[in-house]
């Protein structure tokens, strides 16, 4: 696809963080082996490589209504990701890509985070010096209500007594995410819940099931859906934004909504 289209009133641009050749399918261990090969000439070569996965992290930037928009910031540089080792410690050229697209990181004016899992959070922030300092200094962040109150550090995730050792890296990992890209933005954080008008031609809503509250951009005209987070597995649901292109009336949308582990996808 372009990396840039026009629909209706709006501007779309891809902006592509990386690309992951070899993702293991022990990263969804719910999943009934045979089920990754029943599609899989189907997926190859864009999405499945042998027995991987091939995905791509990317960001959307939706221009609309004189507002400069991401949609969720991908994994993020210099990050402690022990439980995904291809995006541990990940060094990209994320930022220079956004400018080439156009985008200087203090014209963003709104950044949504569908979900806080760590894929969907990562540019929230960078790295300076020994501190992690916002990203986009003049943007709103704007993040679902009931997944900030769930990982926070006060929350039920981060306050629990972890009974195997599994439930205990998956509260090191949540809070490690919550220190290096939410928390540095608190003083730019708005959270929301139900529906919310973000302007003429963008409303978010709530999606849920990839997390206790995913998200999903809409409008009242033609949809044009941006999947979040989406793989062909049980395990996988959809964070999905979606904004007006024409002034026909909307009608319906579907979404998918299944398991996955929590905190992370």
């Amino acid at each position: 696809m372009a990396n840039r289209i026009r629909l209706g009133n709006a501007t779309l641009t891809r902006v592509l963080e990386c690309q992951v050749d070899d993702l293991p399918v022990a990263v969804f261990p719910k999943t009934p082996p045979d089920a990754w090969f029943e599609l899989a000439d189907e997926f190859a070569p864009t999405f499945w490589n042998d027995d991987r996965w091939r995905i791509a992290l990317q960001v959307w930037v939706v221009e609309v209504d004189g507002l400069t928009v991401l949609v969720d910031t991908g994994v993020g540089n210099d990050r402690v990701r022990p439980r995904m080792w291809q995006l541990d410690h990940l060094q990209t050229d994320f930022l220079e890509s956004l400018r080439r697209a156009g985008i200087e990181p203090e014209d963003v004016d709104v950044v949504i985070n569908t979900h806080l899992h760590f894929d969907h959070v990562g540019w929230n922030t960078m790295r300076d010096g020994d501190a992690w300092v916002p990203t986009f200094p003049n943007a709103r962040y704007l993040m679902p209500e009931a997944d900030y109150r769930h990982f926070n550090p006060d929350g039920p995730v981060q306050t629990s007594r972890p009974r195997t050792e599994e439930e205990e890296s998956v509260q090191r990992h949540v809070r490690t995410v919550f220190a290096d890209s939410v928390s540095p933005v608190e003083g730019q954080i708005q959270l929301w819940s139900d529906d919310h008008q973000l302007t003429q031609a963008l409303r978010l809503r709530p999606a849920p099931g990839h997390t206790s509250c995913s998200r999903r951009a809409q409008n009242f005209a033609s949809w044009v859906t941006l999947p979040a987070s989406l793989l062909a597995t049980i395990e996988m649901a959809c964070a999905i934004v979606i904004f007006e292109v024409t002034a026909a009336p909307a009608s319906t949308s579907s979404e998918r909504s299944c398991e996955y582990r929590e905190g992370e996808g």
